[in-house]
C-alpha cells in the first residue's frame, strides 16, 4: 500500500510540472483490476494541462513513469542503470499516438517480447522495495510474463 501511495504521489508530482497550478487530482485510488495471470492495484491521476503545454511536454514529464524506476526518481534511474547490463528495449516504454488534434493516449510496456529470427526476448518485472522478497518479486515477474510465454509456446506448436 505505502508503495503505491508513493507512486500515485510521484504522478501527481509529474502531472504538476505541466497542469495548471491547483488542478492535479486523485481521480480513482487503489481500485484492484484482476486479468488472467495478475491483478493490480490501479489509480488514475489527471489535471489541467497549461494553455502553452503540448503533448509531447507530457510525455517528457510523465516518461518514463515512477512505476518502472522507483523514487527519488533521478537517482533511481541512474542505479538501473548502473546495475542492467543491456538496455530496457522497448520495456517500460511507453507505446502509444499523438494524434492531429493533438491528443496522447499511450500504454506502458510492461510485459514485452522483441523477436528476431527464430529468438525471442521476453521482458517482464516486479517492483523492488527494501522488504522485498527475492524469491516473490521473481515469481510475480514469471506470472507477468506468464501470457506471453504461452503465446509462444502456441505459435511454436501451430
Amino acid at each position: 500500500r505505502a508503495e503505491h501511495v508513493m507512486l500515485v504521489d510521484l504522478a501527481r508530482n509529474d502531472l504538476g510540472r505541466v497542469s495548471e497550478f491547483g488542478s492535479v487530482s486523485v481521480d480513482e485510488l487503489m481500485t484492484i483490476e484482476r486479468y488472467s495471470h495478475v491483478m493490480h492495484i490501479v489509480s488514475g491521476v489527471s489535471g489541467n494541462l497549461r494553455p502553452d503545454i503540448g503533448p509531447v511536454a507530457v510525455l517528457r514529464a510523465t516518461f518514463p513513469h515512477g512505476t518502472v524506476t522507483g523514487a527519488p526518481k533521478v537517482r533511481a534511474m541512474e542505479i538501473i542503470d548502473e546495475l542492467e547490463s543491456s538496455a530496457r528495449g522497448p520495456y517500460a516504454g511507453a507505446v502509444g499516438y499523438i494524434d492531429f488534434s493533438g491528443n496522447l493516449d499511450t500504454a506502458i510496456a510492461l510485459r514485452s517480447m522483441v523477436a528476431k529470427g527464430d529468438r525471442a526476448w521476453v521482458q517482464a518485472g516486479a517492483g523492488v522495495v527494501a522488504d522485498s522478497d527475492p524469491a516473490a518479486e521473481y515469481q510475480e515477474s514469471l506470472n507477468k510474463a506468464a501470457a506471453v510465454l504461452a503465446a509462444i509456446a502456441g505459435a511454436h506448436r501451430a
